[in-house]
């Protein structure tokens, strides 16, 4: 897994982490706070309700030994969706490197909606379904109770203006 975070680091992660599946924490109530209080819930493919539910969640980490937990971090609401999109684009990069180089199941959940299209073509298929991957949160993935399994800190961001880190997650078997 060593090479795996340095791969991370190149591609711009701010940390990166291996855990085991098992600190991977699914709650029925994640998906909630998307539906109540997420202005992007039901906008992009990537989001919940087109997102796996966490009964699948949980069925799909039984196929799993261990996950690359990934951070990125930033400033103030400029600088937030250019964290995001830092952070998306590398869970896709690793998830393709990692089952190019034989790890067939890797797969991947980035954080917060899609930003790769403007609109998103809820009809059709994905314009970018080689970029495009869910949040962990619109999985059902506790992210809090996650990021402190694996040992790293997080909290709630208060203000505009504050520090902010966010995380993904790439599965690999």
């Amino acid at each position: 897994m060593e090479t795996w975070v340095n791969r991370a680091l190149e591609l711009g992660v701010d940390a990166a982490c291996p855990i085991s599946v098992e600190q991977v924490v699914v709650g029925d109530w994640v998906r909630l706070k998307c539906q109540f209080g997420c202005g992007g819930y039901g906008q992009c493919l990537t989001c919940p309700p087109h997102s796996p539910a966490p009964e699948t969640t949980r069925r799909m980490l039984r196929d799993y030994r261990r996950g690359l937990l990934l951070r990125v971090e930033g400033r103030g609401e400029g600088e937030e969706e250019a964290a995001a999109r830092r952070l998306q684009e590398a869970v896709a990069a690793l998830e393709r490197e990692m089952f190019l180089s034989g790890h067939y199941r890797a797969w991947g959940m980035a954080a917060g909606p899609c930003l790769f299209c403007e609109t998103c073509n809820l009809a059709g298929p994905c314009r970018f379904p080689h970029l495009a991957r869910p949040s962990m949160e619109a999985c059902g993935v506790d992210v809090y109770a996650t990021v402190r399994s694996a040992g790293w800190e997080i909290e709630v961001v208060r203000a505009t203006d504050a520090r902010f880190r966010l995380f993904g997650l790439v599965l690999i078997e």
